[in-house]
């Protein structure tokens, strides 16, 4: 007898998709979406070879395709929910947006010297042990390339983050709404620090957002940047 594993990301931005099918008019890396900096902290990304990571319905993905004449975006993402969503929203901008139903260590695994330029925006980095996803990243960059990633600087309910490189089980639903967990890893910025050299990473800045939105849910967010060696 065959399992799948259910789509934990089966209800993520499916009610936005539904009446918001335009590319958005901005890039925003904080977690309430109300803060500077823009896409400028990528770098050059025209002709570039561009990877979002865990990037969901690929807003961020059509954004940089549109706007920054980049040679191409690939918009990667594991959930078959988001990969379908994003196709609908966005496919008509193939070839310079290509959408990728995949795993992301399995994706940069087989991508090795590819990437100009890596980023996530609340996506793989935070849902993906980075002892593993950090060296495979730092292998499909090419020399020189550049990794960007925001995450969030404290959990949802104001708790710290880690002060080591541990996950914790946060909730989330299957498709047919039934409450489960998945993991999340929340980390201080010496944590991030230490792991982005231990995987080859130079000139790493972690840099502080905070939010200018009150309410219960929300957060403070790590813009964290690492180039790859040369």
């Amino acid at each position: 007898m065959t399992t799948t594993t259910p789509d934990l990301w089966h209800h993520y931005g499916r009610s936005r998709a539904a009446t918001d099918r335009a590319v958005p008019e901005a890039f925003c890396w904080t977690w309430n979406q109300d803060n500077d900096p823009g896409p400028e902290v990528l770098g050059e990304l025209q002709d570039r070879c561009v990877g979002d990571l865990g990037a969901g319905t690929a807003r961020h993905a059509a954004y940089l395709a549109t706007r920054h004449r980049p040679a191409r975006v690939v918009a990667v993402d594991a959930s078959p929910a988001q990969h379908a969503m994003a196709t609908d929203l966005y496919g008509h901008l193939a070839p310079r947006l290509r959408i990728v139903a995949s795993d992301a260590v399995a994706h940069l695994r087989a991508s090795a010297d590819t990437y100009d330029v890596l980023y996530s925006v609340f996506g793989a980095l935070d849902f993906t042990d980075p002892r593993l996803l950090l060296p495979v990243a730092a292998t499909a960059l090419r020399p020189g390339g550049r990794l960007v990633f925001s995450t969030l600087a404290h959990y949802l309910n104001k708790i710290p983050a880690e002060p080591d490189a541990v996950a914790a089980d946060v909730t989330a639903r299957t498709p047919d709404g039934e409450e489960t967990t998945m993991r999340r890893w929340v980390l201080q910025k010496q944590v991030w620090t230490a792991l982005l050299e231990e995987a080859g990473f130079t000139q790493i800045t972690v840099d502080l957002l905070r939010t200018t939105t009150q309410g219960p849910r929300t957060a403070d967010t790590l813009l964290v940047r690492a180039d790859s060696s040369a």
